[in-house]
């Protein structure tokens, strides 16, 4: 094994870590969304709220808000967390 590659310890379950951006409409969605994270998922770490406005936009707003979810343990459903995004009218970025 080379000395440059990272070793990614999968555990048992050959989960990787993971990061998770919903991204919503306005911030009102991206604030109810990550209240609803912990009740839904059980994670206990607190999602980052990201502003990321939309390219040659000045008007604030013409943003989007990002909802970023680390996923130390890769248990999280991505599938779940896209139909959570959808319910406000969002989606879950494909990295």
């Amino acid at each position: 094994m080379s000395d440059n590659v990272p070793v990614i310890d999968e555990g048992l379950t050959g989960a990787r870590p993971a990061r998770h951006i919903l991204v919503l409409p306005d911030r009102d969605a991206a604030e109810e969304v990550a209240e609803a994270l912990p009740g839904r998922f059980g994670i206990t770490q607190e999602p980052q709220l990201v502003r990321d406005a939309l390219a040659g936009e000045d008007d604030a707003e013409d943003a989007q808000w990002l909802v970023v979810v680390e996923d130390p343990a890769g248990g999280l459903d991505p599938t779940a967390l896209d139909a959570l995004a959808d319910e406000y009218d969002g989606w879950l970025e494909a990295e």
